[in-house]
Formats: C-alpha cells, sequence, structure tokens
C-alpha cells in the first residue's frame, strides 16, 4: 500500500490514446521492463475504480513468492509454463470458474514472457532469430511476443470482455549517452531515486477486431508488438531530439486524487504500525509471514 501510494502521487504520468473513465472487463496486453510495470498496471485500474479488479498471468516459479505467491493464486492470477509445459485446460477452467461467479476481470498479460533487458543481449538476440526464423517482423525494443496464454484467455471469455487494452509502457532516462538502452528503474530505484517520467500509450481494441483462430491472433498480437516498437524507436530513437522522450499525439499528465489512495494507506499502514510496536504484534508479524509462506507454498502446489 506504501509503495502504491508514493507511485501514484509522487511518479509523474504521461497517458496517451483511450483509456475509458468507467470500469470495464478487459485484458491488458503489455511489453514487460521491470517490475514496476505491474504498479502502471495497478495505476491504470485505479482510475477506473478497478484496483481490486487486476488479476495477472505469471511465470509459475513466482508462486513461490512469500504470501505473494499465494495471494496472486487466489485472487484470480494464473501461472503458466512455457511451450510444451502449458496447461491450456487448467488456465480455461480458471477463466470459466471466474465468468461463473461473475468476477470483474482486468487480466494483466505481458506477451513476451520475460523481460526486455539490454544487459542480456542473448535474450534479445534469441527472440530476434525466432522471428526472422518464422517469417516475422524483428523487433528493437520488444522481444517477440507468444500467443498461448493470450489466445486462451480470449477465447475463453470473448463474452464475457467489453474489450482489449494494449499498453505500451516507456521510461524516461533509460538511454545511455551513446543512445544505447539501458535497464528500466527498479522498484527499489522508484522508492529511493528520483522517479523518472512514466509515458503510456492506450489503445482500446473491441474484440470483434482480433482474430479468433490462433494462428491468425499470433500474427495479429506481433503486429500489435510492431506497433509498440514503432512508438519506442520514436521515443528513443528519434533523429530529431524534440521529439525524444514523447509518443505522437495528445497527452494528458495525470495525477490521482488522495482520496483514492490516503485511506487505503492511513488504514493499513496504521494497522501494520500498530503490531509493530508490541512485543506481541511483532512476534504475530513474523508468524504471519512464516507459516503464512509456509501454508501458502503448500497450498499453491496442490492447488495452482
Amino acid at each position: 500500500v506504501v509503495i502504491l501510494y508514493i507511485l501514484f502521487n509522487y511518479i509523474n504520468v504521461i497517458i496517451y490514446g483511450d483509456l475509458p473513465k468507467n470500469k470495464e472487463n478487459v485484458i491488458y496486453l503489455s511489453n514487460h521492463q521491470c517490475t514496476v510495470d505491474w504498479i502502471i498496471a495497478d495505476m491504470l485500474a485505479i482510475r477506473q475504480n478497478a484496483l481490486g479488479h487486476v488479476r495477472y498471468v505469471l511465470k509459475d516459479g513466482l508462486k513461490w513468492l512469500p504470501l505473494y505467491g499465494w495471494y496472486f493464486s487466489q485472487h484470480g492470477g494464473v501461472y503458466v509454463k512455457r511451450s510444451a509445459k502449458f496447461n491450456e485446460k487448467e488456465m480455461r477452467e480458471k477463466f470459466r470458474a471466474q465468468m461463473k461467479a461473475e468476477t470483474p476481470m482486468y487480466l494483466v498479460i505481458f506477451p513476451e514472457g520475460t523481460r526486455y533487458n539490454p544487459e542480456i543481449p542473448k535474450v534479445i538476440a534469441d527472440s530476434q532469430s525466432f522471428a526472422e526464423k518464422e517469417g516475422l517482423a524483428i523487433l528493437k525494443h520488444v522481444l517477440t511476443p507468444r500467443v498461448k496464454a493470450t489466445h486462451v484467455a480470449i477465447d475463453t471469455m470473448k463474452n464475457y470482455l467489453d474489450a482489449v487494452y494494449d499498453v505500451t509502457v516507456a521510461y524516461e532516462g533509460t538511454v545511455d549517452h551513446k543512445g544505447q538502452r539501458k535497464l528500466a528503474p527498479s522498484m527499489t530505484e522508484f522508492l529511493c531515486k528520483e522517479c523518472p517520467r512514466v509515458h503510456i500509450f492506450i489503445d482500446r481494441i473491441e474484440l470483434k477486431d482480433i482474430p479468433e483462430e490462433q494462428m491468425y491472433m499470433r500474427r495479429w498480437l506481433h503486429e500489435r508488438f510492431e506497433i509498440k516498437d514503432k512508438l519506442l524507436i520514436e521515443f528513443y530513437d528519434a533523429k530529431d531530439s524534440k521529439r525524444r522522450n514523447k509518443f505522437p499525439g495528445k497527452s494528458v499528465h495525470s495525477k490521482l486524487s488522495l482520496k483514492k489512495t490516503l485511506p487505503s494507506l492511513l488504514f493499513l499502514g496504521g494497522l501494520t504500525a500498530s503490531m509493530l510496536l508490541t512485543e506481541s504484534g511483532r512476534k504475530l508479524y513474523v508468524k504471519t509471514w512464516i507459516y503464512g509462506t509456509l501454508i501458502g507454498c503448500l497450498w499453491v502446489s496442490i492447488k495452482p
């Protein structure tokens, strides 16, 4: 909560494109560079009063995170394994259960499957080699997207969703003096250093405009990432320096009202502080983390 409060109220967020004011059942597709990307989704959701509806498609290894691994699973998150180990049946069953319960849906997917990290050039090179082998456009500032999770989610919930949000995120200050991409800021850097401005381009896409068959959806998804790549090339590499560090089109400097974040901060922050101020409270806090983590890991291993 403290992290959300700081980020929501102190980061300079610039929004381009189409973000509806009202809640919708959506799939949120974004490029992925760092852990802050998760919070960016929350920052957009809270602007639609949909923060509690955010759910993630996550790499399977993240289910072992202390407490959070169990929380994400119970809150409607889906853990997926790559390639041959991908469990499509399990994923569809989880979505069907949420639709049956009429659960509001703000499903966040990072189709690249891992972060774009300029400090690990092999991952980028392998992604580009795969695209070339498959006859797809080679991308510079994003990785070649994987379609399985996106296809299963859209195909299963096509009559439940209102739209797909195609989101492109760029952080200022992530290019060195030679014009080369640098590692995007970590959560710690965001909290402990001066926060860079965050630029978010949103394209709301109707379900009717998305191909249903996986083969055609794969091509569609890659084309969407080609659009992202062009936006990011303009953002980072434009020859005219005046066109760098911004996306094309109209933009809005977006700040949240304190009334949307301060009550939660005061309530949960006060609850935590009151526990830590007493010896019995501190013991309870530590035991919650230890036993909660153990029970959570056992739970997600039995019922992911």
